[in-house]
């Protein structure tokens, strides 16, 4: 790595002193002359002049490789090939095949046998609910981000209604294995969260705008996942500071917000028995604010458990019982109550 570091330093200066480059790698003179030394014998021309103003330096006209990799930085850039699909980047395959063919054509057989072995040995698995983008769109979406340049595109519904729109995007984020873009929306007039395997075209305009100050996408998006329109509105007070419930909880599930001692959760959804399930893993108090129904949907989730243990209905009731308070009446299963629950 040093004999690479003295390459380095080489390329970028005109020349350098054996001296300098002692006092950069922490090494003595001698050191550095079996580095230059090292590098001759790879083919590297490093001209040296003698006296108190010596130095090294390339041969003028000289032409390097365009990137020369240590066995760690090899194994980095092959892995991370490796993984661009874990991204929903799979449509990239051909070119990470392209740039792994590359990659081993230039490394010396040693390091390129380690790193394949490396690779062989770690096993990755693609997720189940990675949804792949186009790449060249990304860039497209990426590039107008940096340049802060309107986009035109074609961005279809969750029903299939394609609306063409004029927006000015903030940022392209990744989540959960599905790509996200932030922008504010002339059309809409204000800023909306879309999907990037929804847009199915997308124009970078030479259209400026101003980017709002201190705007934050990777917190919009998760306030827009956590807030999107659902049946249920949820509001539930828990006895935990935001910051621990941000480890027992998934991200972009709810919004936190401290309150007290404990912590707003505020958040949306179409299944109220999912919320309940990962509510009862804080194992925290809490207070239910709205829905009401959201009691109801606790107490489905302690009638399936009841039942998966073999509980007797003499059972049930001592513990259900504890849950309304104690109160007296046995609660009934949710498909015995007069109304369907919900």
């Amino acid at each position: 790595m040093r004999v690479l570091t003295v390459l380095e330093l080489l390329q970028a200066r005109e020349s350098v002193s054996g001296a300098e480059l002692a006092e950069r790698l922490e090494v003595s003179v001698r050191t550095v002359q079996r580095y230059v030394a090292r590098l001759r014998d790879l083919g590297v021309p490093v001209e040296s002049t003698r006296g108190p103003g010596g130095a090294y330096r390339l041969r003028p006209g000289f032409r390097l490789p365009p990137l020369m990799f240590g066995a760690e930085e090899a194994f980095a850039l092959a892995l991370g090939l490796d993984a661009l699909t874990y991204l929903g980047l799979g449509k990239v395959a051909p070119a990470a095949a392209g740039a792994r063919a590359k990659l081993d054509r230039v490394l010396p057989v040693p390091v390129g046998e380690r790193v394949n072995a490396l690779r062989a040995a770690l096993l990755l698995d693609r997720p189940r609910a990675v949804v792949d983008a186009d790449v060249s769109l990304l860039m497209e979406l990426a590039a107008a981000t940096h340049a802060c340049h309107r986009v035109r595109m074609t961005y279809a519904t969750q029903n299939g209604t394609a609306t063409v729109r004029t927006v000015e995007p903030l940022g392209v984020m990744q989540h959960e294995g599905r790509w996200f873009l932030a922008a504010n929306c002339l059309l809409r007039e204000g800023l909306r969260l879309f999907r990037v395997d929804r847009i199915r075209s997308a124009e970078a305009l030479a259209d400026p705008f101003d980017s709002p100050a201190g705007f934050d996408p990777r917190a919009f998006l998760y306030e827009r996942l956590a807030l999107a329109a659902a049946p249920w509105q949820v509001e539930v007070w828990l006895d935990l500071p935001p910051e621990q419930l941000e480890r027992l909880l998934p991200r972009a599930m709810a919004m936190l917000v401290a309150d007290g001692s404990g912590t707003l959760l505020r958040c949306t959804t179409t299944n109220l028995e999912d919320i309940a399930l990962h509510l009862l893993q804080t194992g925290c108090r809490l207070e239910i604010r709205r829905p009401r129904e959201l009691a109801e949907a606790f107490r489905a989730v302690a009638w399936r458990a009841l039942d998966l243990v073999g509980w007797s209905d003499d059972g049930r009731a001592s513990v259900l019982r504890s849950v309304e308070g104690g109160g007296e009446a046995v609660p009934r299963r949710p498909e015995e109550r007069d109304e369907p629950a919900s």
